[in-house]
């Protein structure tokens, strides 16, 4: 399940749509409208496991690390952010819901960079050239 925080823009949660991306919005579907970060967390556990995107960089916390769910940090742009979901989603190395549960990543233009369950030093990976 693929679940957006609130401060994704219309008009990338509309790309995603078009693109049939399927997710549930924080403030809708997910959690009430202002839900503060740390209040999210026991959201995520109650989900059938749940990759979070937000452009919030308070969400790339390696304390936060679960294994029944994944964080992602967008540190991109808002106008870009459906484009990096999408990359992100079709990334080898995070391309099924198995590979990205108990991660907290953070997404750039330059590549990715993660923390995985159990490990206590953070990993990188490339985008694929295209």
């Amino acid at each position: 399940m693929l679940v957006l925080d609130e401060n994704l823009p219309a008009s990338q949660q509309q790309l995603l749509r078009e693109w049939r991306i399927r997710f549930r919005m924080v403030g809708l579907e997910v959690a009430s409208s202002g839900t503060q970060d740390e209040n999210l967390i026991p959201v995520l556990h109650r989900l059938p496991r749940p990759t979070f995107f937000s452009l919030d960089k308070d969400f790339y916390r390696p304390d936060w690390l679960h294994r029944s769910y994944c964080l992602i940090w967008l540190d991109v742009g808002s106008r870009q952010a459906a484009e990096f979901i999408r990359r992100f989603l079709r990334h080898r190395a995070f391309d099924t819901q198995t590979k990205r549960m108990g991660t907290v990543v953070r997404v750039h233009p330059a590549g990715i960079h993660f923390w995985r369950t159990p490990g206590v030093s953070p990993h990188s990976v490339s985008w694929p050239s295209k």
